[in-house]
């Protein structure tokens, strides 16, 4: 595949996604979001893959919506509006629906629809001197397209604050919130994300996907005797698969699975 905002790299295991308009801070427009859509769809289920990372190119991770694409949303009826954030809601759900791990590795600022982008990944690392903002109501906007995905991860509470406030927070905050799981220097932001491709990939492919799954399944979820049957249901299911089996054999056996030979 060959994109026009977009940098895809393939090694191994691991996929890496790269935003590559680095000249305008990695601010999406409509190409970039069909872009991000398309390459997430095709790794999603393209089976060598175990590990996504999405990072980014330039001083800035994402500063949000582009401004030439802004300029033209202007004039957009309310149809237009309607579809336009339906794609962006399709391409935020096609990273957070990856059945395979997304990292997302924040070298820089990262901002408005940008946090949309972080919020979708599974993990985030970040440089411990990129700063994080929500500044749509600053424009007379709101979040709401990236809402569900930003609650989700930096919490109600936080979010109550900085929906509304619109400030700019520092990456220590960020990971005070949950925003951020790791936080580290500049330097040793590519350390980090090796480490952490390193443990996943060195997981049973499947178990990984279906520990993914269940984490949106049951996050949120009321404690029911249905929930607590879809989880009998599957333990049950991943003891009784290829890698389930071979996983205990292996660690009873004291030998390496076979999906590290």
């Amino acid at each position: 595949m060959t994109f026009e905002t977009l940098e895809l790299k393939r090694e191994g295991f691991l996929a890496t996604v790269t935003l590559n308009r680095p000249d305008v801070r990695n601010a999406f427009n409509e190409t970039t979001i069909a872009e991000l859509t398309q390459v997430f769809q095709s790794l999603d289920s393209g089976p060598s893959v175990r590990v996504v990372v999405l990072a980014a190119n330039g001083p800035a991770f994402c500063a949000g919506a582009d401004l030439n694409w802004m300029k033209k949303m202007a004039d957009y009826t309310y149809e237009e509006n309607l579809a336009d954030a339906g794609q962006l809601a399709a391409m935020l759900s096609a990273i957070y629906h990856c059945s395979k791990p997304v990292i997302a590795r924040v070298q820089g600022d990262c901002y408005a629809g940008g946090m949309g982008l972080l919020a979708a990944c599974d993990i985030a690392v970040s440089a411990d001197t990129s700063n994080f903002c929500l500044s749509e109501v600053k424009l007379g906007l709101i979040p709401a397209t990236i809402s569900p995905y930003v609650i989700r991860a930096m919490g109600e509470q936080a979010a109550r604050r900085y929906f509304v406030t619109a400030e700019r927070f520092s990456a220590q905050q960020a990971k005070a919130c949950g925003l951020i799981h790791e936080l580290v220097t500049p330097e040793l932001l590519d350390e980090k994300v090796t480490e952490l491709v390193r443990q996943i990939s060195a997981n049973s492919p499947n178990a990984v996907m279906q520990a993914k799954r269940l984490v949106q399944t049951v996050a949120g979820q009321t404690l029911t005797p249905e929930l607590v049957a879809a989880t009998v249901k599957g333990i049950a299911e991943i003891r009784a698969s290829d890698e389930g089996r071979e996983g205990v054999r292996s660690f009873l056996e004291k030998r390496k699975p076979g999906w590290l030979s």
